[in-house]
């Protein structure tokens, strides 16, 4: 009797099994608030798709008993628990999940995002493979303090230094990286954003009082790098706006600042605080907007500027680095932090819109630098790269 044939896989007839892939540095998905968490929805789907076996290993905090599933889009999960504590639960989570890798032995471990990549060197001592995606310094956010900042740019440097291959995800992310550490072999791939179905006005606008294109939106978390409250304090300053202001989120933790969010938009007439919605709720707001806010101090790669520019809305965004790496017209930027100029932005913006020129060209740009399809395939030749020259 001859030697069994080998199946087809991923790298041709040497393939026996499907490759494994563990993935640490989320909270989970499907329908978790966060970056990471939608780049984690949109690519690991299409991974399991091209045939790999991918398990996510979620915090059990952020996934309910009644939607932990074993299985989603062909993606399998671990749903590992951890403290709901924001100094602690992505460092206490990586390192179980690097535990448990380390007795698994998977043919690759994916990390995402500085904090957690703190664990490479242990899940290098492992013996494993490991790729870090860096989704930005995450020490520039204000909501970490002094040791925190400082444990978090460890993390970098450990990632850096003792990862396989790193990806990034914006060019300013890529700059960073290579002049702190001198690493030239990082993988630039970009977040994903899909070209939606746009809704007509319905059950969710009614909800929440809101007029098809008299309102300024954004989704975002509660935290101060996002700058929430100088839009809100913009938005005061105008007399008698003939438009709303909505906010889709909350907070990850409840903190002093959020609390202080959340009393403000329910004192102040004409501000919606709608918490934190997904899916086809999210996508209704999105879809009538009037403009679209952004007024972050801080961004990786900014997700939520992409999808307000899938949708076709007019944007008014801050004119940090990450921003302006989408292409915008200059009157779509405003110096952060400047509440005046934010207000008038609001007001001018909404009341101008966007030209059909203006949206194809947005779109256009997205088609050819954002899409998950090729994000993908771009990730998978990574993996293959890794995983035939270790």
């Amino acid at each position: 009797m001859g030697a069994p044939k080998q199946a087809e896989g991923l790298f041709g007839e040497r393939d026996l099994r499907r490759l494994r892939i563990f993935v640490l540095g989320t909270r989970g998905f499907p329908g978790v608030q966060g970056g990471v968490e939608k780049h984690g929805e949109e690519l690991y789907p299409r991974l399991a798709q091209l045939g790999y076996e991918i398990t996510v290993f979620t915090r059990t905090p952020y996934i309910p008993k009644e939607k932990r599933h074993a299985e989603w889009r062909g993606v399998k999960f671990f749903h590992l628990w951890c403290p709901k504590q924001k100094y602690l639960e992505a460092i206490s989570h990586t390192f179980l999940g690097v535990l448990i890798g380390g007795l698994k032995s998977p043919d690759l471990l994916h990390i995402h995002a500085i904090g957690p990549s703190l664990m490479v060197p242990l899940a290098k001592l492992f013996g494993m493979r490991v790729i870090v995606t860096n989704h930005g310094p995450d020490y520039m956010r204000q909501k970490w303090g002094g040791l925190s900042k400082m444990i978090l740019k460890l993390g970098e440097f450990s990632g850096a230094k003792f990862c396989d291959k790193m990806i990034v995800i914006s060019k300013g992310i890529k700059e960073l990286v290579e002049k702190k550490y001198g690493r030239q072999d990082l993988e630039l791939i970009f977040n994903g954003v899909n070209l939606p179905e746009v809704l007509p006005p319905g059950e969710t606008l009614s909800k929440y009082g809101l007029t098809p294109k008299q309102y300024a939106f954004t989704a975002s978390r509660f935290v101060p790098e996002k700058g929430l409250h100088d839009l809100i304090q913009a938005y005061l300053k105008l007399k008698d706006p003939p438009f709303k202001l909505a906010i889709a989120g909350d907070a990850d933790h409840e903190t002093e600042y959020s609390r202080a969010l959340k009393k403000l938009g329910k004192e102040k007439e004409g501000i919606v605080l709608t918490g934190f919605i997904s899916g086809r709720l999210l996508a209704e707001l999105f879809s009538n907007a009037g403009l679209f806010v952004l007024p972050s101090y801080y961004e990786g790669l900014p997700i939520a500027l992409l999808e307000a520019l899938s949708y076709g809305l007019p944007v008014l965004v801050s004119d940090i680095p990450a921003n302006r790496e989408v292409p915008l017209a200059d009157f779509r930027f405003f110096p952060v932090g400047d509440i005046e100029k934010l207000a008038q932005g609001m007001a001018g913006l909404l009341k101008m819109g966007i030209s059909h020129g203006e949206k194809m060209r947005n779109q256009t740009f997205l088609i050819n630098n954002y899409d998950w399809d090729i994000i993908a395939k771009k990730t998978h030749q990574i993996y293959k790269s890794i995983i035939e020259n270790n």
